[in-house]
């Protein structure tokens, strides 16, 4: 049996095109979180997965667990001269799974001391040694806009525990349902019934679990190389990924292609999105620019040969090294393209903008080997700096000492060192930062690396 469908075996619904993810999380027992919209079955899938696999399961409600809830009451040990915790059978300590949910709706202090439970299975410094899922869920936090209900309750957890999670799960609304699962989740008939299909599920997920546990320990190079390189990129367009997520990418890969049985492209990019830990503290990630680390991260791993310059492109920072690896070892212009295409997205705006400002009359000039779409796409970022207002000169906001953009005394002082074309071409650059309030980290960097662009289209066109 394929893994697509097993959760619709156990009765739930409406999250076949995110099953691959899911059943990973049961293989590597990393972290799994649910974020939804009221009654989009999350704890219901959770629960589920609890029977289906036979586990001593935990269901808490963060919004109203008190700690007693998770340890019971303490009590001294005479004997050995420690505390006890008298428990019943909602404490934590023997338990194999446990959900949190409504974990955005935790009191501070109760969500310290979760840190500890699902990142080390430990409460009270005291270790779980029988838990192996920690599983969460919550509504989107701050509030959903788009929607009657109000998650103004739902707050973002603190990074430093939203990043503890492995994976994150989007549970579809009704809206992003297919006619089949509608219907299904409408029958009546699932009503109350067991998630019980004969243990085919807990089979299945122990021989996968050995196979990950078989292969973890050399990790296929090719998984480590995705996660590194799609690890560097978002860090690149300033989207933080922790070191500590390059890690947990490459275990949620490798169990996601034993799920699939295969190393699919599919199955890499719908990880890496879910491997995001970002919604939960309330933050946007760029689907661009995750689209743009995946296709490059994906190319350091399935190209060959003279095509592995796109990859080395890619995970360049400076941008004169990658115009050049561009100008030396691109093989035709629709190669050409699709790399400026991913730099364009998956960089940051102000290094974006002054990698186009400095190639794009190059690049219509013939000297880059990009085709008419890529030229086009440069000269969309490009047209706004070459087209700004610059008839507010630099001398007179100093002058003014322009509050609006305090940042003028740094771009002030790297253009006093500049001369001749090289000053214009700052001075239209910076431009563009004040009108697009667009401030680069380090102008005098950013300003070098468009001059050293420029000198390597004024040396290919002497080529």
């Amino acid at each position: 049996m394929s893994a697509q469908g097993r959760l619709a075996r156990l009765g739930v619904f409406g999250f076949d095109g995110v099953e691959t993810v899911i059943l990973s999380a049961l293989v590597t027992e990393d972290p799994l979180l649910l974020i939804g919209r009221s009654g989009t079955g999350k704890t219901f899938l959770l629960n589920s997965l609890s029977e289906a696999l036979g586990l001593s399961h935990r269901h808490y409600n963060a919004s109203l667990i008190s700690f007693d809830d998770l340890v019971g009451f303490p009590f001294p040990d005479e004997a050995q001269a420690t505390v006890k915790f008298l428990e019943t059978p909602a404490t934590v300590w023997g338990a194999e799974s446990v959900l949190i949910d409504e974990i955005s709706r935790c009191k501070p202090e109760h969500q310290n001391r979760l840190f500890s439970l699902i990142h080390e299975r430990r409460i009270q410094g005291i270790s779980l040694p029988k838990l192996r899922f920690r599983w969460a869920a919550m509504n989107p936090c701050g509030g959903d806009k788009t929607s009657v209900e109000d998650y103004t309750g739902s707050e973002p957890l603190d990074p430093a525990l939203g990043d503890r999670f492995a994976l994150f799960v989007r549970a579809a609304d009704w809206d992003e349902l297919g006619q089949e699962e509608r219907l299904s989740i409408a029958d009546p008939a699932g009503e109350g019934v067991a998630s019980d299909d004969g243990g085919s599920l807990r089979g299945q997920v122990e021989a996968w679990r050995r196979e990950f546990l078989r292969r973890v320990e050399s990790c296929p190079v090719d998984i480590t190389a995705y996660s590194t390189a799609a690890v560097t990129l978002l860090n690149n367009a300033k989207v933080r990924i922790s070191p500590r997520r390059a890690r947990l990418l490459s275990r949620s890969l490798l169990a996601a292609s034993i799920v699939a049985g295969k190393t699919e492209e599919a199955v890499f990019r719908q990880v890496l999105m879910c491997s995001l830990p970002h919604e939960t503290w309330g933050a946007e990630v760029s689907a661009e620019a995750v689209a743009a680390a995946h296709r490059a991260a994906w190319d350091s791993v399935t190209l060959t040969g003279g095509r592995k310059w796109v990859h080395a492109f890619h995970l360049e920072k400076d941008l004169s090294a990658k115009l050049a690896l561009l100008l030396r070892h691109c093989p035709d212009p629709d190669s050409g393209t699709q790399a400026v295409e991913q730099l364009l997205a998956g960089e940051p705006k102000e290094r974006a903008a002054a990698f186009a400002f400095a190639v794009y009359a190059g690049a219509v000039q013939g000297r880059l080997p990009v085709g008419a779409e890529g030229v086009n796409d440069l000269g969309k970022v490009a047209g706004p700096i070459l087209t700004v207002d610059g008839t507010v000169t630099w001398q007179e906001r100093l002058n003014q000492k322009d509050t609006q953009h305090p940042e003028i005394a740094r771009y002030a002082k790297v253009l006093a060192g500049l001369k001749g074309a090289r000053l214009e071409r700052a001075r239209q650059f910076f431009n563009w930062c004040l009108a697009s309030a667009t401030v680069p980290r380090d102008p005098a960097a950013l300003e070098r690396e468009i001059e050293a662009c420029v000198s390597l289209i004024r040396e290919a066109a002497k080529r």
